[in-house]
C-alpha cells in the first residue's frame, strides 16, 4: 500500500445524508438513492475538462457536524453519498449540502478490504507521530475510475 500525502482546500459535496443510527446497510441504501436521482443535481457537479464529475464523496462526519473523526473507535458518524460541487450550489428539496474544512491528507487507493486498509493507515499515523485530525473520507475520480481513502492529520 503506498501512503500520499495532500492538502485540498475546503470543498462542497451535495448529496444524500444518513449515519449509523440508520441500520447496517445505510451506506448502501445512501448511494442507491443518490445514483438513482443523480439527474436532479448532475448539473451541479464540479466537472474536469471532459465534462466528466470531478469526484464523488463518501464524506464523513462526527454528529456535530464538526467533521471530527466519528466517534466510539470510529463506528458512529453521519454519511454523505454526493457529488463534489461548486460552493455557491444549492440542494434541491431532498438533498444536503455539506461544506467541508480544508485539510492536509494522507491518502490511499482503496482495497477490497477497507477495515485492514483503515487500520494499516492509522498505524501509519500513529507511528509517526500524527493523530487524525478529522473524519476519513471516501472519494472516488470518475476520469480514472479508482477509489482512495482520505485521512486528515492536519487541519488547514
Amino acid at each position: 500500500m503506498e501512503i500520499r500525502r495532500c492538502r485540498k482546500a475546503g470543498f462542497s459535496v451535495i448529496g444524500k445524508e444518513g449515519s449509523t443510527n440508520d441500520g447496517n446497510d445505510f451506506i448502501m441504501k445512501l448511494w442507491d438513492d443518490a445514483n438513482s436521482h443523480f439527474n436532479e443535481v448532475a448539473q451541479l457537479a464540479k466537472k474536469d475538462n471532459s465534462n466528466i464529475p470531478s469526484g464523488v464523496w463518501g464524506a464523513m462526519s462526527d454528529f456535530s457536524r464538526s467533521f471530527k473523526p466519528w466517534e466510539e473507535n470510529l463506528t458512529k458518524g453521519l454519511y454523505l453519498a454526493g457529488v463534489e460541487v461548486i460552493d455557491t450550489a444549492e440542494a434541491p428539496d431532498g438533498w444536503v449540502k455539506w461544506t467541508l474544512p480544508g485539510f492536509e491528507y494522507l491518502y490511499i487507493e482503496s482495497g477490497s478490504d477497507k477495515m485492514k486498509d483503515i487500520t494499516e493507515v492509522l498505524d501509519y499515523i500513529n507511528k509517526n507521530g500524527e493523530q487524525l485530525a478529522g473524519a476519513i473520507q471516501d472519494f472516488t475520480n470518475p476520469a480514472e475510475e479508482k477509489q482512495y481513502m482520505y485521512f486528515p492529520v492536519k487541519r488547514i
